[in-house]
């Protein structure tokens, strides 16, 4: 377990900016995960934190001691890579006991702690299979016992689960954090994918063009976006170009189409804002004090354990979600929709250029 901090961490390629002067505090024990569209650099940052790249400024720490150009062997953190890595001529026992032998460890501690890895992982009696007689989440389980099995400070998992389809998926992040928790290791995450991220994730630093936009909560992440690009990011939501026609302190008046939404709570002085509102947010039936939104419908989409319509306000498309069946029992395509919003569950955020 160890507590992990970035300070001013910058990284070029050639004339690129990878990194634009990165601030991070991972806490001991935490599973923090780095989620952003590829090319925003968290894949970087991951490999500065393993020691597979260097920066050329600032300071990374592992507690207290200063790791920024310590070699990857010296830091006692242990990256799981993308595509597993596995040696294909060894067995499930070799591959995972392969660090340990390198480490020269007596043999009765190597199968010990194998034993101990291979239980950890709910692969016991794998021992003699090769990669290649195993699944793919079969395979990420070694390479997971076989970075856990040299007990490192820090656990480091670069999109581990892209490779899986959707069932191994939900079925290989669960397992990922009760190993964690049952082992109370700190865990850097790396995904591009947002559900996996709010599913897993004590905390979460959204990246964007090699920069942190926010770092937070799943929760607060997804309720309480600072900027429009990690609104919009952060799963499917309304983010919604309007303008500040009106103010009275922090309360204003937006306009969008010939739409207006007033009492909305707002501090920036920028006239050019987003609206973002929630799909779950929207009522299809009046709620008390609401703001009421009349268009027509676009698209009815069913999911089995929630119900979209897309509404046309406009030129803009606005989607509302619901669970109840009879929200839509009486809705058309083309035909008359009214939305329902509650100006509470409105965030007004500044227009970024993105």
């Amino acid at each position: 377990m160890v507590e992990v901090k970035l300070e001013g961490i910058v990284k070029t390629f050639g004339e690129t900016v990878a990194l634009k002067g990165i601030d991070l505090h991972i806490k001991h024990g935490e599973l923090f995960t780095l989620l952003g569209p590829s090319g925003c650099g968290k894949s970087t940052t991951l490999r500065i934190i393993a020691g597979l790249d260097f920066p050329d400024e600032g300071h990374l720490y592992f507690d207290d001691e200063e790791v920024t150009y310590k070699s990857s062997s010296e830091r006692g953190a242990v990256l799981v890579f993308q595509n597993y890595a596995l040696w294909p001529h060894m067995t499930v026992y070799d591959n995972i006991a392969y660090g340990l032998k390198i480490r020269k460890l007596p043999k009765q501690e190597i199968e010990k702690r194998v034993k101990w890895a291979l239980e950890l992982v709910k692969l016991q009696g794998y021992e003699d299979r090769y990669p290649t007689q195993l699944s793919g989440g079969q395979q990420q389980r070694v390479a997971i016992a076989r970075a856990l099995v040299v007990e490192p400070k820090l656990l480091l998992l670069d999109e581990p689960l892209s490779n899986l389809d959707a069932k191994l998926r939900l079925e290989m992040r669960s397992e990922i954090r009760r190993i964690q928790r049952e082992l109370g290791i700190t865990v850097l995450y790396v995904t591009h994918d947002q559900e996996e991220a709010m599913a897993i994730s004590d905390r979460i630093a959204v990246m964007n063009i090699g920069q942190i936009e926010q770092v937070g909560t799943p929760k607060e992440i997804y309720e309480e976006p600072k900027t429009e690009f990690v609104a919009s990011f952060m799963g499917k939501t309304n983010v919604i170009p309007a303008e500040v026609v009106e103010r009275e302190g922090d309360k204003v008046t937006v306009e969008f189409e010939n739409f207006r939404l007033d009492g909305l709570t707002y501090k920036d002085k920028n006239d050019k804002v987003v609206i973002v509102i929630r799909p779950e947010r929207i009522s299809l039936h009046p709620i008390e004090n609401a703001v009421a939104i009349t268009g027509k419908v676009d698209l009815i989409e069913y999911y089995g354990f929630f119900i979209e319509v897309v509404g046309l306000f406009g030129e803009k498309r606005i989607i509302a979600r619901t669970i109840n069946d009879k929200d839509v029992a009486h809705l058309r395509p083309q035909g008359e929709v009214t939305f329902y919003i509650d100006r509470n569950d409105v965030l007004v955020l500044p227009k970024q250029n993105l």
